[in-house]
């Protein structure tokens, strides 16, 4: 009996993550990034999980010296290891820390309360659910004692950084995603507490000011998913 190698997701989903490059893709990527959703491969996938984990808690201890993050690396590198897989997972987060600690000095978060981040909820969008898991939660307060609210999103590929368009959609969707989801404390979101972090880079992309609108052309978009997500092929090598 041939072994199964993806699982095929019925119901349109798509992370926050994926649908900024979703927006930010040619044709012929969207239709890879759809088809990455909606078969998901049952092999286990490296992840950045204990390196964004590590970044977030410096990024809230306000931690500013490097060395701190090259221990930490190395601490990760060196992690025991059942297989040639946890080994390199091991690695890939190593490598991870280890370059934000090269460009941590360059990250300025805004005056703002920071708390640890957490995931939201599903929520339906035009026939898609949404998830959305920042690594960070921004609080502030105005001069007139209104409570403003943000969040914070890590992203990290090796050896090259994130496009600005991209992290443009990404920080859109955060603002959009905050304002889908009542807050509890009826804070209201901020553009500019609504970032972008490349990890790889440094650099930082709070939410544009054209935010609204392009949160609302993702809205439409997830529509044009959940029509085409019936019709998307699983991969040439799958077996479901």
């Amino acid at each position: 009996m041939t072994k199964k190698t993806h699982i095929e997701v019925k119901t349109p989903e798509i992370d926050v993550r994926y649908l900024a490059d979703y927006m930010a893709a040619s044709e012929r990527k969207r239709r890879s990034i759809v088809e990455g959703c909606k078969f998901r491969p049952i092999a286990r996938l490296l992840q950045h999980r204990e390196a964004r984990i590590t970044v977030a808690n410096a990024l809230r201890k306000h931690e500013t010296d490097p060395q701190v993050l090259k221990d930490k690396a190395e601490s990760i590198r060196n992690k025991i290891a059942t297989g040639d897989f946890d080994a390199l997972m091991n690695e890939t987060n190593a490598d991870y820390v280890k370059q934000f600690s090269s460009v941590m000095a360059k990250v300025e978060l805004p005056d703002a309360e920071i708390l640890p981040g957490k995931s939201f909820p599903v929520i339906p969008v035009n026939g898609v659910n949404i998830r959305f898991s920042p690594d960070l939660l921004l609080r502030r307060k105005t001069k007139t004692n209104k409570l403003k609210s943000g969040a914070v999103m890590l992203r990290y590929a090796k050896g090259k950084g994130l496009s600005e368009v991209t992290a443009g959609w990404q920080s859109a969707a955060i603002i959009g995603m905050l304002g889908e989801h009542a807050d509890e404390e009826g804070a209201e979101p901020e553009k500019a507490l609504c970032i972008t972090i490349d990890c790889h880079t440094g650099d930082s992309y709070p939410a544009l000011g054209a935010a609204v609108s392009m949160f609302a052309n993702m809205k439409a978009a997830c529509q044009t998913i959940a029509e085409r997500w019936p019709n998307i092929p699983p991969p040439d090598d799958a077996v479901l």
